[in-house]
């Protein structure tokens, strides 16, 4: 079933409803299912991140913990996106667009700010085994999710949806980054790929915002 191209409207231009398919709307309730899912997953990831995080003094980690709770409310949006009358609303998909969007902006500023702080002082993190079994877990999970998400956007037509699955993308690459920053530390004292790894984080969160603000990227191929 053809899609309304979201990212080509114009302001006060109207949009007819799309049809009401039954491919559609089952495509709508497994996106509905999945942000369930990553909302559970991301509620406990977050909070053992941040708990790791502060523990080891690992300000990536802490910064892992932070995205993956931004990412929470991500799901939450698209459930809200997805439930009810808003199912074919047009409106409600810009608004959720524009929502996903802003929780990318939430997470860059403290990161890059502790980051900086951490490398100008040399503060050196500790081992965390907790952070890096997690990493680790996220790193092999969350692709999963994501591509799942990017897959069912360009069915629905959503780019809040697509949104939401960059965000489990971006959670992948920032697990990675993370895991490599502890480990380096761990086995190498390489304490200072901790910081530079927040830093990437910072800067991969606010190139995505940007893109999911401006509703890039809808309908291209995962």
């Amino acid at each position: 079933m053809s899609t309304p191209d979201l990212t080509a409207i114009q302001p006060g231009q109207r949009l007819e409803p799309p049809a009401r398919s039954e491919q559609w709307l089952r495509a709508a309730r497994r996106a509905r299912l999945l942000s369930w899912l990553s909302l559970a997953w991301m509620g406990a990831e977050g909070g053992i991140a941040v708990a790791a995080g502060i523990m080891a003094g690992s300000i990536a980690l802490i910064g892992f913990g932070i995205d993956s709770a931004i990412e929470g409310l991500a799901s939450v949006v698209i459930v809200w996106r997805f439930t009810g009358s808003r199912l074919l609303s047009h409106a409600a998909e810009i608004r959720a667009q524009k929502l996903v969007a802003i929780q990318f902006f939430l997470l860059a500023p403290y990161v890059t700010v502790e980051a900086i702080h951490r490398l100008v002082t040399a503060e050196q993190p500790e081992t965390s085994w907790l952070g890096i079994g997690l990493t680790a877990s996220s790193l092999v999970g969350m692709p999963i999710l994501g591509i799942a998400k990017r897959r069912l956007a360009d069915k629905l037509g959503s780019v809040a949806t697509r949104g939401e699955g960059t965000q489990n993308l971006l959670c992948a690459y920032l697990a990675g980054a993370v895991l490599v920053g502890l480990l380096g530390n761990t086995f190498l004292g390489l304490w200072w790929l901790d910081p530079v790894a927040a830093l990437a984080i910072a800067a991969v969160a606010v190139k995505e915002g940007r893109e999911s603000w401006r509703g890039e990227g809808c309908c291209s191929t995962c």
